[in-house]
Formats: C-alpha cells, sequence, structure tokens
C-alpha cells in the first residue's frame, strides 16, 4: 500500500487497516515461530505499512487541532 493510497482513505478505515494488518502479523509472526513462514520479507513490510498508516493518522490530528 502506497502513501498516496494511505491519503486517500478517511481515518475510519485506516483504523481498520491497522487491526486487519496487526491480525496479520501476528498470524506470520506464529508461522515463524513454527518453522512454517514462506515469505519472511512480508513481516517487514507489514510493520512499515502500519506505521505509514500511523504518521498520516498523526498528520491528520495534528492539522485538525491547527
Amino acid at each position: 500500500m502506497t502513501v498516496k493510497e494511505i491519503r486517500d482513505m478517511d481515518s475510519s478505515k485506516l483504523l481498520l487497516e491497522i487491526d486487519t494488518l496487526k491480525e496479520e502479523l501476528f498470524d506470520l509472526r506464529f508461522k515463524q515461530a513454527i518453522g512454517q513462514l514462506e515469505n519472511p520479507a512480508r513481516l517487514k513490510e507489514i510493520r512499515k505499512t502500519i506505521a505509514r498508516i500511523k504518521t498520516v493518522i498523526t498528520e491528520r490530528e495534528l492539522s485538525d487541532s491547527k
């Protein structure tokens, strides 16, 4: 997911997306622990996407407060 796609979404959808990504991250960590992880790069990708979403949400909150 690119930053442009994230910025086009509204805040409620972004919060739902974070929840979905956190669930997927949990599942991938579990698979990694038992040795069945097929794509280890996906862990890093999900963490970065969550960070991007949180950054956009924070930017929106700061711009709303001004």
